[in-house]
């Protein structure tokens, strides 16, 4: 008789218990919505962005969930911080198992009057961050193991044009940026085991959209959406569980917005 090897149950597929994830721009909005998902499901969680005081308090709130969390403060848009945040985290809690680059940045001009140094914040963080973590993760602790999940924070800015009234030109570039970036690193390093997947949200309010929310009107926004309605504090847990466990092992390279539909209809 040939003997069926059981296959893992959902429970089981999507359990994180004994993984280590890093996630940036980690002390509020999305990436601590990611973090306390990725710690409900097991895995201890690294935080990081520029300010200790943001991140003692998420880490705080994380631990009294009975989370396994802790913080290191660095400047993603920066090589030698980058550097050093992937070196620390390793030294304070072993191999990487998961990387959500989510740190990131806006500015809001007119393409004709858009500030160069502005661009390049927004380019250094929000792509060239993302490429060098990944790197030295990849380097310090995901390639030779042959496993690894990168998750990146895209947008569906990163997918066309904006309605009328938001001028982000360099936000939207940098996020068209992070698909293919994805796209590209997954090609490259499925060889690897590592699996490179991004995550284009829609609004959800946050210090970030806070601007656009109050200028746009947060009603008229929900409006353009098929389900009428913005992201809230539970919307990103799923996808960022999908693509973070072995529930997900079989996608790469792909990108998925979680808007309410508005990239349905608008052709995103």
């Amino acid at each position: 008789m040939s003997s069926i090897t059981p296959t893992r149950t959902v429970q089981q597929l999507f359990d994180l218990t004994g993984k280590t994830a890093l996630v940036t721009g980690g002390s509020r909005g999305l990436g601590l919505q990611m973090a306390q998902a990725l710690g409900e499901a097991g895995a201890k969680i690294m935080l990081s962005s520029r300010k200790a005081v943001d991140l003692e308090e998420s880490v705080a709130t994380l631990q009294a969930q009975g989370i396994d969390a802790r913080w290191i403060a660095a400047d993603c848009a920066d090589a030698n911080d980058i550097a050093r945040l992937a070196r620390e985290t390793l030294e304070r809690m072993g191999d990487i198992d998961i990387l959500v680059n989510n740190a990131g940045a806006a500015w809001g001009a007119p393409a004709e009057d858009h500030p160069i140094d502005a661009w390049d914040k927004v380019m250094n963080l929000n792509i060239r961050g993302y490429f060098l973590l990944s790197q030295q993760v990849a380097k310090l602790s995901m390639i030779a193991r042959k496993q690894g999940k990168i998750i990146n924070i895209a947008s569906i800015a990163g997918l066309g044009g904006n309605p009328p009234g938001m001028t982000t030109i360099a936000y939207n570039t940098s996020k068209g940026a992070v698909v293919n970036f994805t796209r590209a690193l997954a090609a490259e390093w499925g060889q690897y085991g590592i699996n490179v997947n991004a995550i284009c949200p829609g609004f959800f309010p946050s210090k970030m959209t806070a601007g656009t929310l109050k200028a746009l009107g947060e009603d008229k926004l929900a409006a353009h959406a098929p389900l009428k309605r913005l992201g809230d504090d539970e919307d990103l847990k799923g996808i960022a569980l999908l693509f973070a466990s072995s529930a997900g092992k079989h996608i790469t390279g792909q990108w998925m917005a979680v808007d309410g539909g508005v990239s349905a209809v608008t052709g995103g």
